[in-house]
């Protein structure tokens, strides 16, 4: 039973960590036919989403509390039932305010999932590495798949669909998931399946305060890139497919979907790699690539985005194995809840410079300078973390936790 709810885990959080990137992007795609349909500018629609971008990072510290202090499993329920139920109401918004008040409901219910999702699976899991970089996969594809669904649906069906249809199909998932937790194949653990070794309460402090600059500087860029690359793609590559949107969410999409397997990569180094290491060399990596795409105007710039997603996101399962690492179980989704705070919440601020730098300039060419001073600033604060020796020691749990996911 343990072994079969583990997969279900895995299952079900990877769906979900899909949904909660998929839903909170497809707006940024979507914007680009209400700037014809509603003429309004592009800077004033898509402030619309600002909030969103907002509450899905600074509701996640009370949605880890309450995963912590009711449950795991029932507060997964709410994320379906309320992404599903805000993206609905998103299509069927009537005017800008409404459509605000939709895509801040969507913000709020999805900044459930990183906060509780990621722990839930973590207690569940024997190869915390692996399956932080399958999970991670997975909300690699909802953010390559966000612009291509949300350019689909709009094109052929108009832009309400494209979150009326989505949202539908949330809300079934959601109700499998229900019944599922109420047959009691999903389980919610007090203790990790695989226990960490046991670390200083220095070290745990140590990393709190470096992670909380290094989360920072990563989710700045990863929610200014997500929010950028439709427009920036529209305004050097538009000629290519002829303005279609379509052809703009195919573009973003391929490169989130080149970026995704990244995690796999990323999730096997954390668990044969110091963590520090694989945490810190993933940083640097993106500076030389993002001064790159700096100054491309030609199709190559797609695979440029590619490579410098993938380095950004390569070094996630580290990451998030690192904080899970330094937390104890009954704190894990405060925990998580602070650093999606940090990267979603207050990084939500990526997503603000987008309409800023594009108002002062009448471009994102200088986005790219500032994502490199946050790749440098990460990569610098990385390398104040504790150095990790602890990886023999491990290994010599791994038989034990492979007998206990077995019984």
């Amino acid at each position: 039973m343990q072994r079969y709810s583990a997969g279900l885990t895995l299952g079900f959080s990877s769906l979900a960590h899909t949904f909660s990137h998929l839903f909170t992007l497809m707006f940024a795609t979507v914007v680009l036919v209400l700037e014809r349909e509603w003429g309004m500018g592009y800077d004033a629609l898509f402030a619309l989403s600002i909030p969103m971008s907002v509450l899905f990072g600074a509701a996640a510290l009370p949605a880890g509390w309450l995963g912590d202090k009711w449950s795991a499993s029932g507060m997964m329920v709410l994320f379906f039932l309320g992404v599903g139920g805000g993206s609905i109401a998103a299509g069927l918004a009537q005017g800008p305010l409404a459509l605000c008040l939709a895509l801040a409901c969507i913000g709020l219910f999805a900044a459930i999932y990183h906060p509780v999702g990621i722990p839930w699976l973590v207690r569940n899991a024997a190869n915390h590495g692996r399956a932080l970089g399958v999970n991670g996969v997975f909300g690699s594809i909802g953010t390559a798949s966000a612009a291509l669904v949300a350019g689909f649906l709009a094109d052929l069906y108009g832009w309400r669909m494209a979150f009326i249809l989505p949202g539908i199909v949330c809300l079934l998932i959601g109700a499998a998931f229900f019944c599922a937790r109420q047959a009691g194949l999903l389980l919610d653990r007090g203790e990790d399946v695989k226990p960490a070794p046991q670390t200083a309460k220095a070290d745990v402090w140590r990393v709190f305060w470096v992670m909380s600059v290094t989360m920072l500087c990563t989710g700045l860029i990863y929610q200014a890139t997500s929010f950028a690359l439709p427009k920036i793609f529209e305004s050097r590559l538009g000629d290519l497919f002829g303005g279609s949107l379509l052809g703009i969410g195919g573009m973003v999409s391929l490169v989130y979907a080149g970026a995704a397997m990244a995690q796999i990569l990323g999730g096997e180094l954390a668990d044969r790699y110091p963590l520090r290491s694989v945490y810190a060399f993933t940083q640097w990596l993106q500076i030389p690539v993002c001064a790159v795409a700096m100054y491309l105007v030609h199709p190559a710039l797609v695979g440029v985005a590619a490579l410098r997603v993938a380095f950004n996101v390569l070094g996630q399962p580290a990451e998030n194995a690192l904080l899970a690492r330094y937390t104890p179980p009954q704190w894990r989704g405060r925990a998580f809840g602070v650093k999606f705070v940090l990267s979603l919440g207050v990084g939500s601020l990526g997503a603000a410079l987008v309409p800023l730098i594009y108002r002062l300039t009448g471009t994102l060419d200088a986005l790219f300078i500032v994502l490199m001073a946050f790749a440098a600033g990460a990569g610098s604060f990385a390398l104040l973390l504790p150095r990790d020796g602890s990886r023999k020691a491990e290994a010599a749990t791994q038989p034990e936790a492979q007998a206990q996911a077995a019984e």
